[in-house]
């Protein structure tokens, strides 16, 4: 019905491809060479890892207590700020209880419980900066509605890498109740050891720019970011047409390798948004360049989608930014449906080397462009535990 329909009326985004919806727009299509991904050997010393780091000066919390303090919070600042004149036009016109905050994340502030933990090893106190409440799932949403003034329902869904995809589907779920009328929502995550070192001992980080699809894919770079919409039922330049979310269980970090769980998702997804696989212009991969996974997505694409669609994941140039990743490529395929009058397609950075053994998808060379406007997009989330999240795109 149509006063139903979920509007995405603004986007602030932040990634290793730049600050701001310009700088990762210019970044994101550039067809000469890939961008983002860079090598890093700080954050882990002895090892030198391609990752998604977010380079330059992020915007300051002084404002704002200790307990709100951290990287993550100021990852989501920088994206806030971004978006912070219609959400403030939003409090004005509905009201600050009618306002919402419903956000993703799996890191939280874990990188400053680690660093804290260091100091404690050392000197045996505590940083001054730090407060144990900075880990806590729930701070990127506190955060968010201190740093808004938004008073309505808050609150944060960790899922590994589904989590701001399945935030967006909670949100629009919150917007359909009518207790509220706009919802600030998306998801951030931050680069920290724990990430790192827990991929690392399940043998899936690549130490080059990841190479997702290709018979020679060993391994994904990790990333951080964060991204923000505002979201209203009053019209805006995307609708967030249709989702679906699933749970297979079929390993604590396998996927279930057929996709059956992807694949259902994605249906639920094109049913709530009334369309069909021949609808859809183009698909945002999970592809995490790690070998199950690939294998898994390709074989639910193909049964699901067809193999003609074009389709790409953007994670060599993001690095996968776990419970940001679904909010930040939501972020990427509204920049491809927005103000891109070129029909520019994300395109798929890889060796082109596919393999023999998977489904022949029709991944985006650097510098296609599609025939038309984008009219609607498919966005993949698939996580640890079978957590499966699939977000539907439409122009508004």
């Amino acid at each position: 019905m149509k006063g139903d329909a979920i509007f995405l009326n603004d986007l602030g985004l932040v990634c290793a491809l730049g600050h701001g919806t310009a700088a990762v727009r210019e970044a994101l299509f550039r067809d000469d060479a890939p961008g983002g991904v860079t090598m890093n050997e700080t954050l882990l010393p002895g090892h030198r890892l391609a990752m998604g780091a977010v380079s330059g000066p992020l915007p300051s919390l002084d404002h704002h207590p200790v307990p709100l303090h951290g990287r993550n919070n100021a990852l989501l600042r920088a994206a806030y700020l971004q978006i912070q004149g219609q959400v403030r036009q939003a409090i004005e016109r509905y009201g600050p209880s009618r306002v919402a905050v419903v956000v993703g994340t799996s890191t939280s502030g874990i990188g400053e419980a680690e660093q804290a933990m260091a100091m404690w090893r050392r000197q045996g106190r505590w940083p001054e900066g730090f407060h144990y409440v900075q880990q806590e799932i729930g701070a990127p949403s506190r955060f968010l509605a201190a740093e808004s003034g938004a008073r309505g329902p808050a609150w944060t869904i960790s899922t590994a890498c589904s989590s701001s995809a399945k935030a967006m589907a909670s949100a629009a779920r919150l917007l359909r109740t009518g207790l509220v009328d706009a919802v600030i929502t998306g998801g951030a995550d931050s680069l920290c050891q724990f990430t790192v070192r827990g991929f690392m001992a399940l043998e899936s980080v690549a130490s080059e720019r990841c190479n997702p699809f290709s018979a020679r894919r060993h391994g994904i770079n990790i990333g951080e970011g964060a991204a923000l919409f505002l979201m209203t039922r009053d019209p805006g330049p995307v609708r967030l047409a249709g989702w679906g979310e699933t749970s297979d269980a079929h390993h604590v970090s396998a996927p279930e390798p057929e996709g059956h769980g992807a694949i259902a998702a994605i249906g639920h997804a094109l049913a709530r948004a009334g369309l069909t696989a021949a609808d859809i212009d183009y698909v945002n991969l999970h592809g995490t360049a790690t070998p199950q996974n690939d294998a898994m997505e390709s074989r639910a694409v193909s049964t699901a989608l067809g193999t003609d669609v074009p389709v790409s994941s953007t994670k060599p140039l993001t690095g996968h930014t776990l419970g940001a990743a679904g909010a930040v490529e939501a972020g990427l395929c509204w920049l491809a449906m927005v103000d891109n009058p070129g029909h520019r397609l994300p395109p798929h950075w890889w060796d082109g080397e596919p393999d023999p053994a998977l489904p022949a998808l029709a991944f985006v060379p650097p510098g296609a462009t599609a025939a038309r406007p984008l009219r609607h997009v498919l966005s993949q989330s698939f996580a640890f535990g079978g957590s499966n999240a699939v977000l539907v795109f439409g122009e508004g």
